[in-house]
């Protein structure tokens, strides 16, 4: 075979070590500078980046409906980001009668860049109310300015047309007041308030627009979105907001390990998880079944330990899950181990190997429900599926009548099994101190 026809196989240290550096967040966001600023120099360009720390710099879009509240929310926002405030209206300080809709997209993005560049930005960006359209916000994409970071607002259309009959606008600081929700303290800005809301139906017009336009934009950011309920106190809502944005991204391949005792719905819950997201799914047992069935070296050498029902020897198994994970999909779609470790000593042995998941979760259930879910199941020895007296009995009594439980999922060996876990649980814990706890 050619040199260049064989399948490419990284190595599992390059990923191990770009988690844990952020590299490939880095490479984004310099590449995205780049993109933006175009620089004559690239190289000098870098380095000054890198100098600024690009890992700190915050890049939002804020949308979301006519008064909605994205003036205050942004306003609070960028002082506190210290980034540049980009709005609609500082795109059109030339032209300030001229509506943002008619100027061609090319000549938009193009004073985005400028805007951009003359604001000498360390902290990044804001962009509120823009990209209005799918076609502005595919051309931002062209041009290289990606946020990393897109809140919307939503309200209801009654209470949107509300604010907007109430909309005051301070003319000295253009900060934007009230009649209900948000009344200035100081009476004297309170005295110099002016009314500059839209008409209802102006307000419907550009309301209507925007529900046009809004899912095509959030099929375009889905996934750096958050929608947050605007019809809420400024206070719940900036803290969503600024929560969210802090949140950095990583573009990480998911290397996901479920953990929790028997009958908490790791198996299930990694099959729904890899059909969405394109995972691979690792099955501990199933794999060890499977290399047993190919009849290679170690299918030789786990086979008594099936025939006999039996545990496989720890470094056993993990000989098998590392060839499993070594191979080009595990390593370029990412994995999701489930049915190992089942003990903290096996646990131990994933943790020194090169194999490590970057995201642990325990499901966490009682033994009461660990035994009312195990005790209560059956599979059908003809198609393999599995059925619940309760919660998924099956669908005929000619079914019903040929199911079988498995002797493992008897309630003494049950009993036996959960007794072990509740052992090394609290080392497991103590092995993956950043682990998440889901209430299964």
């Amino acid at each position: 075979m050619d040199e260049t026809d064989r399948p490419l196989r990284i190595p599992p240290q390059t990923f191990i070590y770009a988690d844990k550096h952020n590299i490939f967040q880095l490479l984004q966001s310099l590449l995205s500078c780049l993109l933006i600023d175009q620089p004559d120099d690239p190289i000098d360009y870098l380095i000054r980046v890198l100098q600024r720390n690009p890992s700190g710099v915050s890049k939002v879009v804020l949308l979301g409906p006519p008064a909605v509240g994205k003036r205050t929310l942004a306003r609070k926002l960028s002082a506190d980001l210290q980034a540049a405030h980009v709005t609609c209206e500082n795109l059109l300080e030339s032209q300030p009668e001229q509506n943002i809709q008619e100027l061609p997209v090319e000549l938009l993005v193009k004073r985005i860049q400028q805007r951009l560049n003359d604001c000498n930005i360390t902290q990044g960006w804001l962009l509120e109310g823009f990209p209005q359209t799918r076609l502005q916000a595919l051309c931002l994409q062209e041009a290289g300015i990606i946020p990393e970071h897109v809140v919307v607002l939503e309200a209801p259309d009654d209470v949107l047309l509300q604010r907007s009959r109430g909309k005051m606008v301070d003319p000295l600081t253009g900060e934007v007041y009230h009649q209900t929700f948000l009344w200035p303290d100081d009476h004297t800005v309170a005295q110099r308030l002016r009314h500059e809301g839209l008409s209802d139906k102006q307000h419907v017009a550009e309301l209507q627009r925007y529900r046009c336009e809004g899912q095509g934009l959030m099929s375009i950011y889905q996934h750096v979105l958050r929608v947050i309920n605007g019809d809420q106190p400024h206070s719940d809502v900036y803290q969503q907001a600024l929560a969210f944005i802090q949140t950095r991204r990583y573009t990480r391949t998911p290397r996901i390990l479920l953990l929790g005792p028997p009958g908490s719905g790791k198996s299930h819950q990694a099959k729904l998880l890899s059909e969405k997201h394109k995972l691979v799914d690792v099955c501990c047992s199933q794999l060890l079944r499977s290399v047993a069935a190919e009849g290679a070296t170690l299918g030789e050498q786990i086979q008594p330990y099936l025939d006999c029902c039996s545990a496989v020897p720890d470094l056993l198994v993990l000989q098998v899950l590392e060839n499993r994970l070594s191979q080009l999909d595990c390593s370029s779609r990412g994995w999701i181990i489930h049915g190992f470790p089942r003990n903290l000593d096996q646990a131990r042995l994933l943790h020194k190997s090169q194999y490590q998941p970057n995201r642990v979760y325990f499901l966490d259930l009682n033994d009461d429900v660990c035994l009312n879910r195990i005790s209560l199941r059956a599979t059908d020895p003809i198609s393999g599926q599995r059925f619940h007296a309760v919660t998924r009995p099956a669908l005929s009594p000619e079914v019903q009548n040929r199911l079988r439980t498995r002797p493992k999922d008897t309630t003494p060996v049950m009993i036996r099994k959960l007794k072990l876990y509740r052992l090394d649980c609290v080392g497991l814990q103590s092995l993956y101190p950043e682990a998440v706890h889901i209430d299964a």
